[in-house]
């Protein structure tokens, strides 16, 4: 960030009086603009014991699976995104059933919230965002080619929970990806 968005003028980092991280700071109005986690939102659209996987058009991790999601928009609530992003990835209309996963991203700043859904018919398409779009069972998921370690590690409860009959809400921290990691 170079410029305010209150008043253009320019900014600098610094710790403001009371806090504790740097900040950008207007040297002007005295703005301070805090950078905060961006929310993911999406869901597990289910069919019939069969999940509905998206491939990626678009980076991050092109041609690899995933279910729904994507970023949250202002003024909309994080059940109502994972309903919004299923529809723009794979033309698909949900149920939301309640919420599932909660995971902390911190070297992205992102945290991911992931939803239990259910599809309302199987009309679906791949949107823009997706080359394709399909229902798979479990023992069908493409893992090694899952382009998120939070798909994988909600994949793996869902089924889990699935086969108990029980599906708690699941939170945790994930770090980077091999494919994410510095040298």
């Amino acid at each position: 960030m170079k410029f305010c968005s209150s008043c253009s003028a320019p900014v600098i980092v610094q710790i403001p009086e009371g806090d504790r991280l740097p900040r950008h700071v207007c040297i002007e109005c005295g703005t301070i603009h805090y950078q905060n986690p961006r929310i993911v939102a999406g869901c597990i659209p289910e069919w019939q014991g069969r999940v509905l996987l998206c491939r990626r058009a678009i980076e991050p991790r092109r041609g690899f699976w995933t279910l729904p999601a994507g970023f949250m928009e202002n003024g909309e609530t994080t059940d109502a995104a994972a309903a919004r992003e299923t529809f723009e990835e794979a033309c698909a209309r949900v149920e939301i059933l309640g919420l599932y996963t909660l995971y902390s991203l911190p070297h992205i700043s992102q945290v991911h919230l992931l939803y239990r859904a259910r599809l309302l018919d199987t009309e679906f398409a791949a949107g823009e965002e997706s080359l394709e779009v399909g229902l798979y069972d479990e023992a069908r998921i493409p893992w090694d080619e899952l382009a998120f370690q939070t798909v994988r590690e909600t994949l793996r409860h869902y089924f889990a929970d699935r086969s108990r009959g029980e599906f708690p809400v699941h939170t945790g921290e994930i770090g980077p990806a091999p494919w994410q990691r510095r040298e």
